[in-house]
């Protein structure tokens, strides 16, 4: 009986709660995501203030990569809870006409924001410190960024190495091997 409620338990968490609506842009939009004037220094300083990470999302109308990470990844019970209490989260338009003001001060509109950063794929996911250096752009500052769309545990395992600051941990453990640590202890943990 035990071992049949562990089981519901787990499929009733691992079923997407719901995918994101798409916006006039063309864009998924959660309930996590700010809506705001897109001046990187006064997102981050909101972002401090409430205790939370600045994650920027960059994406674009009729990406299948970031339909599969609404669909799929960030309605997940878990995912979107965690993103919510850890995260202010700004959404960026790969071919946007919205103006960016970048942490070194440049004003642009969000897809010369997009190119001056290198972006070249979507979804991709800047993660930013508590604090940027005078003169950097979000690109150079960024201490990681998520090219792409990944499953759920991988997402989540980025999602906590960053808000756990395991960057800047003097340790050997990158995020590779932080996330094959925490499928070990998954399997582990399935086998008892």
């Amino acid at each position: 009986m035990t071992r049949f409620l562990s089981l519901m338990a787990a499929l009733l968490l691992a079923v997407p709660v719901a995918a994101a609506e798409l916006g006039d842009d063309g864009l998924h939009k959660t309930d996590w995501m700010r809506e705001t004037f897109k001046d990187l220094r006064e997102d981050l300083a909101e972002a401090n203030a409430e205790g939370k990470r600045l994650m920027l999302i960059v994406e674009q109308r009729g990406c299948i990569y970031c339909t599969k990470m609404h669909e799929e990844v960030f309605p997940r019970a878990e995912i979107a809870d965690y993103i919510r209490e850890n995260y202010f989260v700004v959404q960026i338009n790969l071919h946007g006409d919205i103006e960016v003001t970048d942490f070194d001060g440049e004003s642009l509109s969000e897809k010369q924001a997009t190119r001056k950063w290198g972006l070249l794929f979507t979804p991709s996911i800047l993660f930013l410190p508590e604090e940027v250096p005078e003169g950097q752009t979000a690109a150079e500052a960024a201490v990681a960024m998520m090219p792409g769309a990944f499953g759920p545990q991988t997402t989540l395992d980025l999602l906590t190495w960053v808000r756990e600051e395991r960057y800047a941990l003097d340790t050997d453990e990158d995020f590779q091997r932080y996330h094959a640590r925490m499928i070990e202890q998954r399997a582990a943990a399935k086998s008892e």
